[in-house]
């Protein structure tokens, strides 16, 4: 297959002679080495890559190195590897929107002239807008994040600085972190962060160690800058030129930043803002609030499926595939993808939301109507910013224009609506949308349009400045017109003259070396031959024919190609007229287009909310403060779209006081993994703004949603399965409040039993005592059912520990285990996890050599009571309760507490054994009837 690599490929070939050769050479050495950057080099039908660049395309392209060529011989032979104009959109795409650790350069020119003419990172990706998103919409926005920490002692206060390149935006933010960086993780998947700059003499300290790590979980390019580019001096007359509006809001915010403001001027050095003048004016700036927004970590935002990935089988395997039903042309989408980072805490908000949901839920004829004319809306934002960076033409002024005049039928939907819900239809939308669409506002675009572009040429495919708009363009194209007409006239005339059928013998063409040619074919060249050699001149003869000329036809040629380069070049010149008059309403489009996108995503809530099998319900939503989670008849998304699944709701009651904290027990792939995540994927939704999966749903705002559901290893950082664990769970006990989520999978069962169930029951405890923070605990440790029972016992607790489990059958006489999927209140005793094996076709022997085992080692009697049974050979032991297990647990827990609160280094040894023997008295009066308390006796 290899050897036929580049046939059935078809690689462009690349075709350089030795002098071009010999001065690309030259020039390619004087390149700098920077390891991190893929060049290309445009050779105007294809593209091509050199050196290590040249390796690495072919291995992680093309996965062969037969395409690999050489340029030059010898010590100066180069590696190269040419690629087509498709493939090159290909690679470009996912070096910047999918991977994370290179940049991007093309070059132009020739010979040894070459020079840079785009650059890209998966920051920056604007000069490549025209590659990426050709055939694709844009789905979310990048960010470049700029950071300056200072470390003191065990905290750090970082600075922090971004910029959005799509929407315009600057931000500003300044934080206290704790060693793990929980803060800026969550801001940085808040914001959408691709790229990260910082001082490069911070790397070297050990505290940074943690700073990397954070940013490499959030997927995060890092780029090291010289820590003289972190300063604020000028910072006052740079923005003054960037932000929009008056200087003196600006001026305020800026005062109130110590670390950010260095952080902000190392962003705008690093993203050249100010080279671009059409950039000035144009950026808004803002202070960015970590509290503003639930906060997702990077393990959260996995755990829970958020955003999507290449290893989805459908798009409904995430929640962003799921809830995608938007219509506009990518706005919406990207909205969506912000939105699902940024989940609101603010119970106004969050009302206003669903309010608006609920009203498209219940009017079908009204999300019906309103996404229809959203399906012809365009990419609004990504217009204007072209036309704003001069690089939009008459083809983006038609799409704003196409787009703006839906806008009146938006209007008339959206006020057929008297429901309960018009007065915020009325405020949200209508009463914008007829402030935006006056003659002062996009009237006055619509205006320009019509009166300056030749609509009529828009059905040939032309975008051409109507003749009547200048007084000039009008004289040229009436120039134009007279010529073409002597021309055909003069056609006429010379078939005529020749005694040829015009057009059918004597053809008119317009060759682009010659101009205006008359052709005839070869066959009826001897008919005219005498009179071609002496009236005319013969320029041409091939075999589609014989081209010639006369002197009045060249004459009347070159001033039609005159009076056609002055006719393009005033139409240039008033293209670009428009499109500095159309680029003056961007505020207005950039206000329509925020909008119209939140409508958009609403409308795609509403959607997925009313199509649904099994309908999704409004959640009723409470502030942090008061109120419990409840969820009736529960499911989860992602799953339950599937075609394969028959989903089996669940009920979760997290209640204060009661069972805040839910220790959930039960078999291997019973269910409580996808249990526990549905209730953090349906908080997650309730705070967005959408329907829910459920019969019914209470929730209350949540400031965090902390998730450790399963972990892979690092080895290329050095960190282990459990490390990667417990770094995990620091983050949870470090970053968590009492408002917070906590949904935790199996922790601990990287070590050894005892280690993992003694720090599996540590964190439980230190989550029940000092967090405070509704948590799921699924764990196949049935020993910590325990806590539930020890809590209990504890004066003034508010928590509240509950038990639960997930429910599975067994036959009697087959030994056969059947999944019910049901979550149940109680503990569970067993895992199950033999009868697992057996569903994965374990040998017979196997699994009867598992069991045996398994029964010696969960035989916890004395050898009294170990009952030999003769006649199967096996032995068997007496099987406690769930309940008196937990029962017994909580008892000795109280006993092992008591015993260690002794001030042993204070008391007699006398009283001590006195204290001893009582203690031991009064767990024995307990133990009656407790068989597992005899045990530990």
């Amino acid at each position: 297959m290899e050897g036929n690599f580049e046939e059935t490929n078809k690689l462009p070939e690349l075709k350089l002679d030795a002098k071009q050769a010999q001065g690309f050479l030259s020039f390619f050495k004087t390149l700098p080495n920077d390891l991190r950057a893929v060049r290309f080099f445009d050779r105007k039908d294809y593209y091509t890559a050199h050196g290590e660049n040249s390796v690495f395309i072919a291995q992680t392209y093309y996965h062969t190195t037969t395409a690999l060529r050489q340029i030059g011989s010898g010590a100066n032979a180069l590696s190269s590897v040419s690629v087509s104009k498709n493939m090159f959109e290909t690679i470009v795409r996912d070096l910047l929107l999918e991977r994370n650790d290179h940049t991007v350069e093309l070059y132009e020119g020739s010979g040894s002239n070459w020079r840079l003419v785009k650059a890209g990172s998966p920051g920056n990706i604007g000069s490549f807008e025209d590659v990426l998103f050709a055939n694709n919409e844009m789905q979310d926005t990048p960010v470049v994040v700029s950071l300056f920490p200072s470390f003191q002692e065990s905290r750090c206060v970082v600075g922090m600085a971004y910029v959005d390149l799509t929407r315009r935006v600057l931000g500003l933010a300044e934080f206290l972190d704790d060693s793990r960086f929980t803060n800026l993780e969550s801001s940085l998947v808040a914001i959408g962060a691709k790229e990260c700059i910082f001082p490069a003499e911070s790397g070297k300290t050990n505290e940074c160690k943690s700073l990397y790590e954070s940013l490499e979980r959030c997927g995060v390019m890092t780029t090291e800058r010289s820590r003289q580019e972190f300063k604020g001096r000028d910072l006052e007359s740079d923005l003054k030129r960037l932000v929009k509006g008056n200087i003196e809001p600006v001026r305020d915010l800026i005062s109130g930043f110590e670390l950010a403001t260095p952080a902000l001027g190392a962003l705008l050095s690093f993203s050249e803002l100010l080279s671009d003048e059409g950039n000035y004016g144009n950026f808004t700036i803002r202070r960015y609030d970590i509290g503003g927004f639930m906060r997702l970590d990077s393990a959260a935002m996995r755990a829970l499926n958020v955003m999507e990935s290449k290893t989805d089988a459908n798009k409904n395997f995430s929640l962003f595939g799921l809830m995608n039903r938007t219509c506009t042309a990518g706005m919406g989408k990207r909205l969506l993808h912000m939105w699902l980072k940024q989940p609101l805490v603010d119970l106004n908000e969050i009302t206003m939301r669903l309010d608006i949901v609920q009203c498209f839920v219940e009017e079908a004829g009204l999300r019906q109507d309103l996404r229809q004319h959203l399906k012809r809306i365009s990419d609004v934002e990504r217009l204007v910013r072209s036309l704003e960076r001069r690089r939009g033409g008459l083809q983006h002024i038609i799409k704003l224009y196409q787009s703006t005049i839906r806008l009146p039928f938006i209007k008339t939907s959206l006020q057929q609506y008297t429901g309960e819900f018009s007065s915020l239809i009325s405020k949200r939308y209508i009463k914008r949308l007829e402030a935006l669409s006056d003659a002062d506002h996009l009237g006055k675009f619509i205006d320009l349009v019509e009166y300056s572009v030749d609509l009529d040429q828009l059905e040939n495919g032309e975008y051409m400045i109507s003749s009547s708009y200048d007084a000039t363009l009008s004289s040229l194209k009436d120039q134009k017109e007279l010529l073409e007409q002597q021309i055909h006239e003069l056609h006429k005339k010379t078939a005529i003259e020749l005694d040829l059928p015009v057009d059918k013998a004597l053809k008119l063409d317009k060759a682009a070396q010659y101009g205006h040619v008359f052709r005839i074919t070869k066959k009826e060249e001897p008919k005219i031959r005498k009179k071609l050699t002496t009236q005319f001149l013969v320029l041409e003869t091939r075999k589609d024919g014989v081209k010639f000329t006369n002197t009045k036809l060249k004459k009347l040629g070159d001033q039609y190609q005159s009076v056609v380069d002055d006719y393009k070049s005033c139409q240039k010149e008033l293209v670009d007229r428009v499109v500095q008059t159309v680029a003056s309403f961007s505020e207005v489009f950039e206000e329509l287009a925020g909008m119209l996108s939140e409508m958009d995503v609403l409308l795609s809530f509403a959607d997925l909310a009313a199509s649904c099998p099994t309908p999704y319900c409004r959640p009723e939503v409470t502030s942090s403060d008061v109120g419990d989670i409840v969820l009736e008849g529960s499911r989860h998304p992602c799953v339950e779209a599937q075609d394969w699944v028959n989903f089996i709701p669940n009920d979760c009651r997290l209640v204060r006081g009661e069972s805040w904290f839910q220790i959930i027990t039960g078999p291997n792939m019973g269910g409580k993994s996808t249990f526990i995540r549905q209730v953090g994927v349906t908080v997650l939704m309730a705070q967005v703004g959408s329907f829910v999966p459920c019969d019914k749903a209470s929730v209350s705002i949540r400031d965090c949603i902390f998730a450790r559901v399963g972990a892979g290893d690092c080895q290329l950082r050095g960190v282990s399965t459990f490390m990667q664990e417990m770094l995990e769970t620091a983050s949870i006990l470090k970053g968590a409040t009492d408002k917070s989520l906590i949904i935790i999978d199996e922790l601990g069962r990287g070590t050894s039993t005892y280690d993992g169930f003694g720090l599996a029951w540590a964190i439980c405890e230190h989550l029940v005592q000092v967090k405070k923070a509704p948590t799921l605990f699924a764990t196949h440790f049935h020993e910590l059912t325990a806590l539930a029972q020890a809590n209990s016992e504890v004066a003034g607790n508010t928590v509240g520990v509950a038990n639960f489990h997930v429910s599975a059958h067994i036959d009697t006489e087959s030994r056969k285990l059947t999944m019910l999927y049901k979550v149940e209140p109680g503990a569970c005793d067993q895992s199950f996890g033999i009868h697992v094996a057996e569903f994965a076709n374990f040998p017979e022997s196997v699994v009867a050599l598992a069991r045996e085992k398994a029964a010696e080692l969960e035989d916890f009697s004395p050898p009294s009571i170990v009952i030999n049974n003769e006649e199967s050979g096996k032995r068997k032991s007496r099987e406690d309760g769930a309940e008196e297990v937990s029962r017994g647990a909580a008892r000795a827990h109280k006993f092992l507490k008591e015993f260690a609160e002794m001030p042993l280094d204070k008391m007699e040894l006398k009283d001590s054994l006195k204290r001893l023997h009582e203690l031991k008295e009064e767990l024995a009066k307990d133990d009656v009837g407790c068989h597992w308390l005899k045990q530990f006796l």
